[in-house]
């Protein structure tokens, strides 16, 4: 017989005599004693395994056990560990309605809350002594509040705001010595019957707790089931109108078409026929308007009614939010106990994630940095900060949900950014977090959103993070979509600095191994990542050798052939890149240009799997989120309201090339989902239609075909645009200037070198005074054609390498366009 099958023998009979031991007990608990009596001698007349009678023993000494324990932190003064023990040991029946149960615990959170006060020391702890107010003041606002009409117990309810309760007469009996003895014998003889009495059978105690999870699990089932259906019903609607206007957008262009082929044959189109195709893209009420007021036959009029028909309105009359009590907040995220801390952080990043776009947010975000939340300017040896190696997890969940929550936005990455120690407790949480754990998604996705900043990308090299990323991205089954995305593009944003390459250069093997397998994962979303990394690391001549030993054009040339041209195209980039003789000369040293040049150009997106899973639910009458927040840290005048830095759109590049600056997963898919609906209004929008609409995330709508991917992607290409007027759709070249020609010079240049030899500085702010007289106030819905190829000057290059000169307003602007 082998080992393993002896192995599970002996576990087998143990099993089964564990199991026949709980039958045993059961019958002698139902006082079956004749049943029982029958059940041993034919389990021994069987050769079944010996029954186990020390079951009654072992319940015994985990009493004994528990009974200590109790006993212990009583006499310890240690609240957080008795209130655990309440919690779990005590019947919540018990518990919540026995008065003998109730009237005992008020005394024990009073004990609890003057045990500093008896300290045998000189001097007692201030500090201590008040979070264990703050801690009785709650219990009194929440399950002592049943007591407060008791006469008995009405003395104590003043405690709180006695500023020395040794002195005062009221309680003058809780400081003798006669008092906590007391106490304790009256818990010792509660716990001696109510641990007595809750000493059930094994086998009974198994089948309530079986059936009191799956009834909780249905519970929570059946809410989820309804919330999933709501939301169905309201996108199965939402998807009924987008198809009819989808159709009805078909058929009016069908008939444009036709009208464009009529005008081309000499043919004029009348101004009802123009009329009737308005109204029939008009929405809903302005259809009538439309039809009787406007006048047709005016020039741009029908144009102008169609862009206004869409332009987004920003809400009106949008409330700020109250204002908080910040100090007394962080006070208690430091001192409160594991479930407040839990509910606060939830309450916070609630108020940041819920709040509507615009005005509403940036008040919040605002307070929150001039508050200085997370304790930036505090010296304090313990801060908010540091609650992200706290021991209890939900709490670590919700400290990163935070963090992220404020990477999400850009001032909040300002924030983070100013703060030493942030980086060093997110590299350290992301590699000592469970791998599948939801504290080091949100980590990984903070520390993504950051290394949009320079400073914080040379941080993140210097520390060894691109060697963990490879590492993990290694094993990509285990990750989840979620860790992948944000894994990826946090690698690939690392690889675009030249300290990154020279770091992928000392591996360069492993690095090109673990990217070409990601090449072929069945997730295409990543594929985006893949190929800027790939497409930034061959730049380097040692990365481009070992590639070429490995046959990697040929590895390349094997992903060439998938349905999707973009990134098959994008492949032809790489393939010209590894095959390259030489790289950009003078390519600068880009991780000394610390000072103003960021890439973190991102809009403001706020993901909605920073909400997603929610393990913290309020109990029964339990204050949580906002109504928390307003409830019990009520401000006055905290709400600092500052004008918001407006970002600008990142720098046009070809589709057809691998990313070559840094982006976040959710900045990345609003882009290529965007399509003519997006960039002709954010290139130039203005700031009342910048927060009119949530851009979509992770667990949004995604492109999900290489088709719908090409169609979206197509029409944002200056390139494109520019090839469909000079004819050359299909053609490999670009058009740009050469480095020394004026803006009006145009030359023919190599395809692959155009979109990845310069990167132009990204201006912070909208031309305020060049330019803009030839501007409209509110932005084309169309895009907008030249008479000519589009125009590129040498501009400063970013991560990618390429000139140095900074770009004029004029080339910034055609580069917009």
């Amino acid at each position: 017989m082998s080992f393993k099958k002896s192995l599970k023998m002996g576990e087998n009979l143990a099993s089964e005599s564990d199991l026949l031991s709980m039958i045993s007990e059961y019958l002698k608990f139902g006082e079956f004693e004749e049943t029982a009596r029958t059940f041993e001698k034919e389990v021994k007349r069987k050769g079944k395994p010996a029954l186990k009678s020390a079951g009654a023993s072992r319940r015994d000494s985990k009493i004994i056990s528990i009974y200590e324990d109790f006993l212990s932190s009583f006499n310890d003064g240690d609240y957080k560990v008795f209130s655990e023990l309440w919690a779990k040991n005590i019947p919540p029946e018990i518990r919540d309605f026995d008065p003998v149960a109730q009237k005992l615990e008020f005394y024990l959170q009073i004990h609890f809350t003057i045990y500093p006060l008896k300290s045998p020391l000189g001097s007692h702890d201030k500090a201590e002594f008040d979070s264990r107010i703050t801690h009785f003041r709650h219990y009194l606002e929440t399950r002592g509040a049943a007591l407060s009409q008791t006469t008995e117990f009405l003395p104590f309810y003043a405690l709180p705001f006695v500023p020395n309760p040794m002195v005062h007469p009221s309680f003058q009996e809780l400081f003798q010595d006669s008092w906590m003895p007391d106490l304790r014998d009256r818990m010792e003889k509660f716990l001696t019957v109510t641990l007595k009495a809750s000493n059930t059978p094994r086998l009974l105690a198994l089948y309530n707790d079986a059936g009191k999870g799956n009834k909780e699990a249905i519970q929570q089932m059946q809410l989820q089931l309804t919330e999933a259906e709501r939301k169905s019903a309201v996108h199965i609607r939402r998807f009924a109108k987008l198809q009819a206007d989808h159709h009805n957008l078909i058929g009016v262009t069908a008939e444009l078409v036709d009208s464009l082929e009529a005008t081309v044959r000499g043919k004029m189109i009348s101004p009802e026929y123009l009329q009737g195709v308005c109204v029939r893209l008009f929405s809903g009420n302005m259809r009538q308007s439309a039809a009787q007021s406007l006048d047709f036959t005016r020039p741009g009029t029908a144009s102008s009614m169609l862009r206004a028909s869409v332009a987004p309105q920003r809400p009106k009359d949008v409330p700020l939010l109250p204002s908080l009590d910040y100090e007394k907040l962080k006070k208690d995220l430091l001192t409160g106990s594991d479930r407040l801390k839990a509910l606060l952080l939830q309450a916070l990043r609630w108020r940041l994630t819920r709040s509507l776009h615009g005005e509403q947010r940036d008040t919040v975000l605002q307070a929150f940095i001039s508050n200085d939340l997370l304790e930036r300017y505090s010296n304090k040896q313990k801060t908010v900060l540091h609650l992200i190696k706290c021991k209890n997890e939900i709490v670590r969940q919700y400290t990163a949900r935070l963090i992220n929550a404020f990477a999400s936005l850009c001032d909040g990455r300002l924030y983070l950014s100013q703060i030493p120690a942030l980086l060093p407790f997110l590299l350290d949480c992301l590699k000592t977090e469970e791998k599948e754990s939801v504290t080091r998604e949100n980590v990984l996705a903070a520390l993504q959103k950051l290394s949009l900043r320079r400073a914080q990308q040379s941080a993140m090299i210097r520390d060894g993070l691109i060697g963990w990323l490879v590492k993990e991205l290694n094993d990509s089954d285990c990750l989840s979509d979620y860790t992948l995305e944000y894994a990826i593009s946090l690698l690939m944003n690392l690889c675009l600095r030249t300290q990154g390459k020279k770091r992928c250069a000392e591996e360069a093997k492993y690095v090109l191994k673990v990217l070409t397998e990601l090449l072929g994962h069945e997730n295409h979303e990543i594929r985006y990542y893949v190929n800027g990394a790939l497409y930034s690391i061959l730049s380097v001549p040692e990365i481009r050798e070992e590639a070429k030993q490995m046959s990697m054009e040929e590895i390349l040339r094997c992903y060439n052939k998938e349905e999707n041209p973009e990134l098959n195209r994008q492949i032809e980039f790489i393939i010209k890149q590894l095959n390259s003789a030489t790289i950009p000369e003078q390519e600068p040293e880009s991780d000394d240009e610390e000072d103003e040049d960021d890439d973190d150009d991102e809009e403001d997106v706020m993901e909605a799997d920073l909400d997603k899973e929610e393990v913290l639910q309020p109990q029964p009458k339990e204050l949580s989120g906002e109504s928390l927040l307003t409830t019990e840290y009520l401000g006055i005048m905290t709400n600092m309201m500052k004008t918001k830095r407006r970002s600008c759109p990142p720098s046009s590049r070809s589709i057809d090339e691998p990313l070559q600056r840094p982006v976040t997963p959710s900045s990345h898919k609003n882009t290529i989902a965007g399509g003519e609906g997006v960039y002709p209004v954010t290139r130039q929008r203005s700031e009342d239609s910048r927060f009119s609409s949530r851009p979509a995330t992770r667990t949004g709508s995604r492109p999900s075909t290489a088709e719908s991917i090409h169609q979206t992607l197509a029409t944002d290409s200056d390139c494109w645009r520019s090839s469909v007027e000079s004819g050359l759709m299909g053609s490999p070249e670009r058009h740009v200037p050469a480095p020394g020609q004026t803006t009006n010079s145009v030359q023919s240049y190599s395809g692959h070198m155009v979109g990845f030899a310069s990167r132009p500085k990204i201006p912070r702010t909208p031309d305020s005074d060049a330019g803009s007289a030839g501007r409209s106030r509110l932005p084309p819905l169309a895009p907008q054609f030249s008479n000519s190829e589009p125009q590129q000057s040498g501009s400063r290059p970013g991560s990618a390498g390429g000139s140095s000169g900074r770009p004029s307003q004029q080339s910034s602007q055609s580069n917009r366009k």
